[in-house]
């Protein structure tokens, strides 16, 4: 068996706490000791049915539940799918504003409306801290006595082979990988924050991705959390086909709250995993937290929550398929849902899940589907329904924003009345396209093609 002392020495070495290595101690023994991290059917039984957030009607006890409650974006991603080398929050979504101004706008409007506290905090990594402060620090008003942000760890990456500590001494930075956001719950405590939060009184925080725009505080979700009693959250939404390679709500056999990610199926059940009318409720991502029962579980445990592990393999350069095999261990921070008694799942609607996560959801939300409302919540345009549009565009020329931006120099087409839009090869559009219905653009092997201004299509 490989000894940790390596993985312990490098991880000193790079400062980080104490805690951070003694959970990644937990997990490395779990992979020694043969642990595949997956869960098979036989350990696990779908979810029939999920109460209804749609039925709700607790928004009273919501709005006295505030003057508790914090909004936690995670914010350490940085857009690489987008051809991004930044921070994905800061890049551009609706009317000149990025991610986080009208993340910021949505607390400033929250707090002026109800005369509250809340506090806004992110989740950073050391490649998004700086950008995103400063972005942050432009909104007066929204900095307060609590910090805005807290930095997520980073672990070493684990040789396939011999399972030692990466060496590559070409790209340094290969040599370790985040943990998963289910490194939340360990940053909150070794950073001070979740200390100063219940310090302060905070009792509630509500947790999803910078990049989620549908997941704005929801004071029924809220009042309905706080009324609970319950530790935890998840939000949950119906299964699509656009969902089936998520990660799903199931139950242990021995009873309560499961998730499984993809990468806990086992390869020979993956099919199964993908049927949606079998595993019907997808994480939103979107979370609820009592900060006491946190502090109070990690403390029982010694600061290690004990999440189930997740095992990824990598190649070490992500460049170059045929370098050496890497494993990662990760955990996801919904996964606490089988580890807090009494943890609870509610599905919501699936506006509240609305990521973007490729330049179709960019084109998508820049256009005039959506609008911005008063609140600074981005939501569907009268009479529009992008949710339910499909907007493809081909990745050979639209994969990254910059390429998004080239094929689109006037900004995005109305998409109001759009059904379904999809383009092939090198297309441009002009100004004043509009879709309507459904439209299929294709430009000719080899050459260029320009949808002239004011063109309708569909």
């Amino acid at each position: 068996m490989a000894e940790f002392d390596p993985f312990a020495e490098k991880m000193r070495a790079e400062g980080l706490p104490e805690l951070a290595i003694r959970t990644f101690e937990y997990y490395y023994e779990q992979l020694e000791a043969g642990a595949t991290g997956t869960f098979s059917r036989a350990e696990i039984d779908p979810v029939s049915d999920v109460p209804s957030a749609e039925e709700l009607d607790a928004r009273g006890a919501g709005e006295e539940a505030l003057a508790h409650t914090v909004v936690l974006k995670l914010n350490g991603g940085l857009g690489t799918s987008m051809g991004m080398t930044r921070a994905k929050s800061l890049l551009p979504v609706k009317d000149g504003y990025c991610f986080l101004d009208v993340i910021a706008k949505q607390i400033l409007w929250l707090r002026e409306r109800h005369a509250c506290r809340v506090p806004l905090l992110l989740m950073d990594s050391f490649r998004t801290r700086d950008d995103s402060l400063a972005v942050l620090a432009r909104h007066a008003g929204l900095a307060g006595e609590l910090p805005l942000d807290f930095l997520q760890h980073k672990v070493p990456r684990i040789r396939a082979d011999d399972r030692t500590p990466v060496a590559w001494p070409a790209e340094p930075n290969y040599e370790w990988c985040p943990p998963g956001h289910g490194d939340l719950y360990t940053a909150l405590l070794t950073s001070g924050i979740l200390d100063a939060l219940v310090d302060a009184g905070f009792r509630t925080a509500f947790v999803s991705n910078a990049d989620n725009l549908g997941a704005v505080l929801d004071l029924d979700l809220l009042g309905w959390f706080a009324e609970s009693g319950a530790p935890f959250a998840m939000e949950v939404k119906q299964r699509t086909i656009a969902d089936r390679k998520g990660g799903h709500l199931a139950l242990r056999k021995e009873g309560g709250l499961l998730l499984r990610e993809t990468a806990q199926c086992p390869p020979e059940e993956k099919a199964e995993f993908e049927d949606i009318d079998l595993y019907r409720f997808f994480n939103t991502n979107n979370l609820w937290l009592d900060l006491h029962a946190l502090r109070d579980t990690l403390r029982a445990r010694d600061g290690v929550l004990g999440l189930p592990m997740i095992k990824n393999l990598k190649p070490v350069d992500p460049r170059d398929s045929d370098s050496p095999e890497v494993i990662q261990l990760e955990t996801a921070m919904g996964a606490a849902l089988s580890v807090f008694d009494g943890a609870r799942a509610i599905r919501v609607p699936g506006h509240r899940f609305a990521p973007v996560k490729t330049t179709n959801d960019l084109l998508s939300v820049r256009s005039d589907a959506y609008e911005l409302a008063p609140d600074f919540r981005i939501v569907a345009a009268p009479g529009a329904h992008p949710e339910d549009a499909l907007i493809d565009l081909d990745s050979g020329f639209f994969k990254t924003v910059d390429q998004l931006e080239a094929h689109f120099p006037e900004g995005a087409p109305s998409l109001r009345e759009c059904e379904e839009l999809v383009v092939r090869g090198d297309v441009s559009f002009g100004a004043g396209v509009v879709v309507r219905g459904a439209a299929r653009v294709e430009a000719p092997a080899g050459e260029t093609l320009t949808v002239p201004d004011g063109t309708v299509l569909g």
